[in-house]
């Protein structure tokens, strides 16, 4: 009996999400750029900072192309990456001005490996100029799932530096 219940309690520890501060280091790992990361369970999807965003056709698929929204020299790289999708983003009512009807706004989904702590994932990111915010890269509900994260809203940073070797 006790090496039934060690077992289950070894299966629900398992279980146990990780806990992840509010703002963590993270590495856009194919990039082999480190960037500050915002947790946000309230957002459904990850943005990461973009400008110049261009959607593309490349060998009969579709394609984006643009840089980082850095304030840095790290802006000016040109990636392209093949486009998994468009998603669509309901905008805020101060995003929009009077008379604007429109709801939504359209953003391409790229996919990258994103990397917290020792974590190395594969996660859908969609491009926006996220100039004005302080972090230009947000991790939603979606990709903190695939993390197995839990964010508690005290913590800062207690992932340490992203140190991942390969996806898991």
């Amino acid at each position: 009996m006790t090496l039934s219940a060690a077992l289950l309690s070894t299966v629900a520890m398992a279980n146990q999400p990780q806990i992840y501060g509010l703002h963590e280091q993270v590495s856009l790992h194919e990039l082999a750029l480190k960037l500050p990361a915002k947790l946000d369970t309230g957002a459904e999807t990850a943005s990461l900072s973009a400008k110049n965003i261009e959607v593309f056709k490349r060998d009969g698929g579709e394609w984006v192309r643009f840089q980082l929204g850095l304030d840095d020299a790290r802006q000016a790289q040109v990636i392209e990456k093949p486009l998994t999708r468009m998603s669509y983003i309901k905008r805020r009512a101060d995003d929009r001005g009077p008379g604007d009807k429109q709801l939504y706004t359209e953003r391409p989904v790229i996919e990258l490996d994103i990397c917290v702590g020792d974590e190395l994932k594969n996660i859908e990111v969609n491009l926006t100029d996220r100039s004005a915010f302080e972090f230009p890269l947000l991790i939603g509900a979606t990709a903190l799932k695939a993390f197995n994260a839990a964010v508690s809203p005290g913590v800062r940073y207690s992932a340490g530096q992203p140190s991942c070797t390969q996806t898991s």
